[in-house]
Formats: C-alpha cells, sequence, structure tokens
C-alpha cells in the first residue's frame, strides 16, 4: 500500500474499476448514502467508462442490475448501504438467485473498527445475503480487496450463474494505492462443457424405448440459447415441449409446433399432464414446484412409473425432487447436439405419427385464439389478448422482431402475450422475453431500466423497443421506477394490466378454500371470498398521474378494446421518437364496487374470470387431460367460490 499524499491518484475502490473495465461493464446501479460515494465517485472519471445509475430503492437497482446481466450475460453490479440497502434488496435478490443471474453486490459496511461496537445501520451483512448468493463475505483487510473481487466476479460468471455479495467496510475503500497496483483480470470458467459419453448414451436408449415422451425446457435452455438444438431433439422423438412455470427467458419458440406454454399452477393439472408419459427429459429444468398448494396425500408432481432424464449445468437441479434414470452434467447447447446424434441413430417408435398429431393441434389452437381475439373485440373491457394482438402486429409491422424485450409481469394474464408475442425463430431470441423464476413481485419495472441501458447484448438482439406489461398491483411495488427513466431519458413502454384488485391472490384464495375447505382437520373457510385487503379500488389509482409526476412521463387510459390498438400504435411511436416512457393504463375489468353486496361480487367475479374461462389451452397436446382435471377441481369447491383460471400459474 502506498502513502497517503497530496498526489495519490489510486485508491483501493479503484480495484472496481479495474475489474470492469477488463470486462466490459459499464454501469452501477445504486441508491446514494454516505459509505458508498468513494466508490461511486470513481464513476465521475472519464476514463474509468462506467456510469452510475441513481434508483430510489435497492430493490430497483438491484432489479436493474438483473435486467442489464440478462442482456449482456455479464455481472450486473450494485452498491448498497449497510443492513437497510441489502435487506431493501432481498425480494429481486431471491429473484435472482432463483433465476441463476449473475450479480455482484458490493455492499459498503460500516468502518471497520466500529463494527463490533454496534453502530448506526451495522449489522452482520454476510448472514443476511448469504441463503441467496453463491459467496457472501466481508472483506478483512484492505490489502485482500482485488483477491476478494476477482474471485466474485469469477464466482458470478462460472456456471451455473448467480449473485454474489461482497461487505467493505467503507474506510477500506479509500486507502491509497501505488498506480501500479491493479487487478490482472478475471478468471473466466468456460460455460461449454459437455456431460458424459456414457450417460449421454444411456439418455438415448432411454428415448429409443419411450412410447410417449414429454421435454421440460427449463431456464439453463435460454440462457444458453439452444432452441435449435432442442428443436431438434423435439423433432427426432416427436415430443411435446412445456415449459417450467414463470419461466425467466423463451425456454423453446413458440412458432414451432411442439411448443405447449409453461406448465400449470395446480398439483392435479401438473399429475394430468405427466400422466400421459412414459418417460421425461428435463433439460435445464431448476423451478420444479412452483405451486402454492401441494398435499402428499394426492401423490406425486410426477407418477411413479414416469423416467425421468436429466440434463443441465447445476447439479443441485439435477434429480433433486425425483429419481433419475439418466442424470447428464453439462451445457445444454454444447451437450444437446451429441443426444441427438444418438438419438437420431435409433429414433423411439411412432415419433412421426406424434409430430403430425401435433402440427394439426397446432391449426387447431390458432383457429381457437383467433376467435377468442374476435370474442374479446365484442366484449365492453379490455381483454389482455387485446393487447397482445395489438402489440405482435405493431412489433412485426415496424420490423422490430429482432429488436425489442418484452418484460413480463402481468402475473394473471401471461398466456397471451406468450402465445402472440413475436417469440419464435423469425427474430427473436430467448432473451426477448424476461421474467423471473423467483416470483417476489417488483421485478419488471426495475428491470426494464437495465434492459433498455443495454444496446450490445450477449444473443445479437437489441433492445430499442423495451415493453413491460405490468398488473396494477405490481406496479405500486415500484413506482418510483419512472424517476430513474426520466432521469435517464429511457423511453420504455408500460402497460398496466389493470383490473383494480390483487387478482393472483384472489385466485390463490380460491385454491386454498379448494384445497382445505373441506379436508378433515381444516374445514377452513374465510370470512369472505371477496375481501375488501385483495381490492385496489378506494380509491382508484390513477397509474398516468402517478407516472407524470415522477417525471413527466406521457400515457392515457385506455378502456375498450377497440382503442387498444390505435393506442399501442402512438405509445410505441412514442417510445421509439422520443427520450420519455409512456404508460397505458388498460382497464381489463370493471371499476370494483367499495362496498361490494353478495350480487354484486358474484356478477363481478364472473366479469374477471369470463376470459379466463373461454381462453383457449396453450397446451393442447394435454388440453383433453387438463380439461376433464379443471372440471373435477371446480366441482370439488362448495358456496358457489368458482374455479381457478387453467391458464394461470402458481399463484403467491
Amino acid at each position: 500500500m502506498a502513502k497517503t499524499s497530496s498526489n495519490v491518484t489510486r485508491w483501493t475502490r479503484d480495484y472496481v474499476f479495474d475489474i470492469l473495465k477488463d470486462l466490459g461493464i459499464h454501469y452501477i446501479f445504486g441508491v446514494p448514502g454516505t459509505n458508498e460515494i468513494p466508490i461511486i465517485d470513481g464513476t465521475s472519471y472519464e476514463a474509468n467508462g462506467v456510469k452510475y445509475i441513481e434508483c430510489l430503492h435497492e430493490n430497483i437497482a438491484i432489479g436493474a442490475a438483473m435486467g442489464s446481466a440478462r442482456m449482456t450475460g455479464k455481472p450486473g453490479v450494485l452498491v448498497v448501504h449497510v443492513t437497510p440497502g441489502i435487506a431493501h434488496s432481498i425480494g429481486n435478490l431471491f429473484n435472482a438467485h432463483r433465476s441463476e443471474m449473475p450479480l455482484v453486490i458490493l455492499c459498503c459496511q460500516q468502518q471497520n473498527e466500529l463494527v463490533t461496537q454496534e453502530p448506526l445501520l451495522a449489522s452482520n451483512l454476510v448472514e443476511l445475503a448469504r441463503e441467496y448468493t453463491k459467496w457472501a463475505h466481508e472483506v478483512r483487510t484492505p490489502a485482500e480487496i482485488p483477491m476478494v473481487l476477482q474471485r466474485a466476479f469469477k464466482e458470478a460468471m462460472a456456471p451455473p450463474n448467480g449473485p454474489v455479495f461482497i461487505s467493505i467496510p467503507w474506510d477500506f475503500t479509500m486507502v491509497a494505492i501505488k498506480d501500479t497496483d491493479k487487478v490482472k483480470g478475471v478468471t473466466r470458467i468456460s460455460p461449454h462443457f459437455t456431460g458424459d459419453d456414457a450417460t449421454i448414451r444411456q439418455a438415448a436408449e432411454l428415448f429409443a424405448a419411450s412410447q410417449s415422451p414429454v421435454i421440460v425446457a427449463g431456464d439453463a435452455v435460454g440462457y444458453a440459447d439452444a432452441w435449435p438444438e432442442l428443436q431438434e431433439l423435439a423433432e427426432l422423438t416427436g415430443a411435446p415441449v412445456v415449459l417450467q412455470t414463470f419461466s425467466s427467458v423463451a425456454n423453446f419458440p413458440n412458432n414451432d409446433y411442439h411448443w405447449q406454454g409453461e406448465l400449470p399452477g395446480s398439483q392435479g393439472a401438473i399429475q394430468d399432464i405427466f400422466k400421459k408419459h412414459d418417460l421425461a427429459f428435463l433439460v435445464g429444468f431448476g423451478a420444479q414446484a412452483q405451486l402454492a398448494v401441494f398435499k402428499y396425500s394426492d401423490g406425486p408432481l410426477f407418477p411413479e412409473n414416469l423416467k425421468q432424464i436429466y440434463l443441465t449445468n447445476n447439479t443441485w437441479d439435477i434429480a433433486k425432487n425425483y429419481y433419475g434414470e439418466a442424470a447428464i452434467f453439462g451445457d445444454v447447447k454444447t451437450t444437446l447436439p451429441i443426444l441427438n446424434k444418438y438419438v437420431k441413430a435409433k429414433p423411439p417408435q411412432g415419433a412421426a405419427q406424434r409430430n403430425q398429431a401435433m402440427k394439426d393441434m397446432d391449426a387447431e389452437r390458432a383457429g381457437k385464439w383467433e376467435a377468442y381475439l374476435q370474442s374479446a373485440m365484442k366484449e365492453e373491457k379490455i381483454w389482455s389478448v387485446v393487447i397482445a394482438s395489438a402489440l405482435k402486429e405493431a412489433i412485426e409491422k415496424r420490423g422490430l422482431v429482432d429488436k425489442y424485450v418484452y418484460v413480463h409481469e402481468a402475473v394473471s394474464d401471461g398466456a397471451p402475450f406468450q402465445y402472440y408475442l413475436p417469440l419464435g425463430t423469425t427474430g427473436a431470441k430467448p432473451i426477448s422475453y424476461y421474467c423471473v423464476a423467483g416470483g417476489s413481485l417488483g421485478w419488471s419495472m426495475p428491470a426494464s431500466i437495465g434492459i433498455k441501458l443495454e444496446q450490445t447484448t450477449v444473443q445479437g438482439i437489441t433492445p430499442q423497443l423495451v415493453i413491460n406489461a405490468v398488473g396494477d398491483g405490481s406496479a405500486l411495488f415500484y413506482p418510483q421506477t419512472w424517476w430513474t427513466a426520466a432521469h435517464e431519458q429511457l423511453p420504455i413502454l408500460y402497460i398496466i394490466t389493470n383490473n383494480h384488485e390483487y387478482h393472483t391472490l384472489q385466485v390463490g384464495l380460491q385454491q386454498v378454500v379448494s384445497a382445505y375447505g373441506e379436508a378433515i382437520g381444516y374445514h377452513w373457510h374465510p370470512k369472505t371470498m371477496d375481501p375488501s385487503y385483495l381490492r385496489l379500488d378506494a380509491p382508484i389509482i390513477n397509474y398516468v398521474s402517478l407516472a407524470q409526476a415522477f417525471g413527466g412521463q406521457s400515457g392515457e387510459k385506455v378502456e375498450t378494446p377497440g382503442n387498444v390498438k390505435a393506442a399501442i400504435e402512438k405509445a410505441v411511436d412514442h417510445v421509439l421518437n422520443n427520450k420519455t416512457s409512456y404508460i397505458l393504463d388498460m382497464r381489463i375489468a370493471q371499476d370494483t364496487p367499495v362496498t361490494p353486496t353478495d350480487t354484486s361480487k358474484i356478477v363481478r367475479e364472473a366479469e374477471i374470470n369470463k376470459h379466463y374461462f373461454m381462453q383457449p389451452a396453450l397446451d393442447v397436446f394435454h388440453s383433453d387431460g387438463l380439461t376433464a382435471q379443471l372440471a373435477k377441481e371446480a366441482a370439488s369447491r362448495t358456496n358457489g367460490n368458482g374455479h381457478v383460471p387453467a391458464n394461470m400459474p402458481a399463484i403467491f
């Protein structure tokens, strides 16, 4: 370490910028605090090539860093402020952990000599972050900062990716160092490693013996940009492809007829899918139990006779819940071609017939969705299918299929967007779709910031048009995101799917009552099936005015389906040609009565749920069984509580 003098030009904080320059990372996200100023000050030097993106809440900062990381494949970097900083970040840290996103979180601890005396804001920061990180560490001495930082970035990028947390006493960041004291670089561990050949051959033999295989595609498929390889396997085996619930990326192209959408969110519906198959290929499948209610008495999600093959780059996700006949530890993109070669030499019987059947089902599905769209256009309020169809048309008309990113947190209405948006092989990539596997609300609006900032992406798309569809309840978690969007002049299209309530929780309540209302030992029923605490109607929130207050963003309220297309066209043109965002408050439900009567509750529920009951299935391969399962679940309900919509994911 150099002695402090008037001509010092480098401090220990500059080790951070050595690494960011080496990796080509250009942003640090955060909420300013006194402890962080030495690091933030480093962004003031043009030579460092790093900009500080100021956010108004740490969960926004980490969410924005996640969006940046998704686009670049490099670690998103943020600086948080002592105990409140990491505590405020936990929601999206959990999302990043579950979605295996590379992050490096730098937390500026209180002065090292004072920490033991329990000063203001100080705590055991490492213990707060440890559960949802690959590695969490507090720096012991300024001398170890370069070693710790190199390890942190190496670990964040090593397969499987994930968040890393480093606590640095803030006085350690200001220690003078020599101009020649620099971090050499960050070790890169290649993600492109193939699985064991003998196990791959074993998997191919299992496919050859299968009469009815199914493929479940998880996030490691999309992260590896492995659409073509998985499409080839689906064609060779005649296997339908379902996606993990709350897929973080588009894990299979939706213009391939094997695509069946995401797994459903109930135990019975999941069971009904897998009971039709004798073999499941679980590829990159980490989020394996994305449901709210599970009973051991109702049996496992996978039937006992279902043979399972696993392939992913994370040993924890291989057979973590059920026994796997073949377990391949390897990169999805580099291992699938080897598996495909062996399967091609000895394909399973009936593949051609299954493929033809799925082509026919795909055509029938398209007809049903078109009829559903036409029905929606005649409704009084807006169904999400109308929004999704208008977005598709606007994107394709402007030639933006490889220049847009759709950020999804319209949790109650995923199916229409997943079906209609151009998330296929005509120019899109897996990262053209952004969601998270964790499900902690408040991920999408912050992510839109980080996504829009990045113009060079790991999979070759350009986020010229960033669209964020978000439920009204989710939008209220971090509306201050709009300040950062305005501050950084980031034009983003925000679509609020506004039904004046926490509708996913309304459906969750139905699930709970269905499972436990008549169960022995429980017999639990709420005071009301329409509780006021799940509604957002007194007063009704003006989202456009809220956005304007945070920075003069433009927008409009849209109340009828006939006005959706024009509003979408206007909004898309605005964000493409201006430096401000645009907010569309889409009214997808009738205004909720302030004091509902029993009769008004039934009418309102029927109105809100109508578009679910009419909505065609995405999973046409299993639709007969799923329809029967939903009828069974509906019949089990009492007191007119309705039933859980078929296309809704896990409820939280």
